[in-house]
């Protein structure tokens, strides 16, 4: 199954996890339904609370054991201040968390209606600026790592050059898919994980079989199916996984967690089975609360899903 039977089991408590992607401030509003083009419906009172898919992913593996790293950046005004600070609140290391003085911080307006089912519209902001000089120090630098964890709300060419720069497992999230060629960043990944919209995105039609995704590149390919879990496929076998049973009210930050959790099992040795199911579980416990990081869970809630 390519190279993650080569990772050596370790302990989620002592693994490195690295994470590159973007650092946004999340303004959210919960509504009854979603509008319609030219529509206004009236929703709730707009929360303010740190995101990104970098920040989420970030959080949520640090709050599942191990030691993260994130690279990023962010703008030079308070959202990017408050970012950094609730990065460390969480345990993740912001030494390769850039600060783009003359930028504003990237922002993600966020709209939810009342089974779960969202809308997002992304302000890059400083996201945008992150070298892939900057990106490939933050990678080497992360010389513990065991997995890298990517996704594509920061530069393609800063993704590429931080996947070249480690050894370490390389996990791309490919969300959001840019109009950009992703075949070179594909070829050095590992596993990768899309949802069928993105699958769909990248393969030029409707994707009827997971396989064909490994003809992108990856030695693994996850496609993520909502509330009916996920599957896992490589040139050695398909593993299948169903979701769990949960009471969902919003799944801004279910695909994060499900892929920080993801990250985290194969970076401990984990099999990929095993890996799908604690994903998933993480995924769906993250469905069951409203926000994106206050949402996410810790290792001990995924264990209690799992065994309930």
């Amino acid at each position: 199954m390519g190279r993650c039977p080569k990772i050596d089991p370790v302990s989620t408590s002592t693994a490195v996890v690295a994470v590159i992607g973007g650092l946004n401030m999340d303004l959210s509003v919960r509504v009854p339904r979603l509008p319609r083009p030219g529509e206004t419906v009236t929703g709730s009172e707009a929360v303010r609370s740190p995101g990104g898919k970098g920040g989420n992913q970030a959080v949520a593996a640090a709050r599942l054991g191990p030691r993260v790293q994130m690279i990023g950046m962010v703008g030079g005004d308070p959202f990017g201040v408050e970012l950094r600070r609730n990065l460390e609140a969480e345990g993740v290391d912001v030494g390769a968390v850039g600060v783009a003085a003359e930028s504003a911080t990237g922002m993600a307006l966020i709209v939810v209606q009342a089974d779960g089912e969202n809308t997002i519209t992304l302000s890059p902001g400083a996201n945008a600026l992150l070298s892939a000089e900057a990106a490939a120090a933050g990678a080497a630098a992360a010389r513990d790592a065991a997995v890298l964890l990517m996704n594509l709300e920061v530069p393609l060419d800063a993704v590429l050059a931080a996947a070249q720069s480690t050894d370490a497992l390389r996990v791309l999230n490919a969300a959001p898919v840019p109009k950009s060629d992703l075949s070179a960043l594909l070829r050095v990944v590992d596993v990768l994980v899309v949802n069928e919209t993105e699958a769909a995105a990248l393969l030029g039609e409707p994707v009827r079989d997971p396989h064909a995704l490994l003809s992108l590149g990856p030695r693994v390919a996850v496609l993520t199916l909502g509330a009916a879990g996920a599957v896992a496929v490589s040139a050695e076998g398909v593993w299948k996984q169903e979701g769990f049973a949960v009471e969902a009210v919003d799944a801004v930050g279910a695909g994060d967690a499900f892929c920080a959790a993801l990250a985290v099992a194969l970076g401990a040795g984990t099999s990929i089975q095993a890996a799908l199911r604690r994903a998933c579980a993480a995924g769906a416990i993250a469905t069951t609360r409203f926000g994106a990081q206050a949402a996410l869970p810790s290792s001990t809630e995924v264990d209690q899903l799992l065994s309930s």
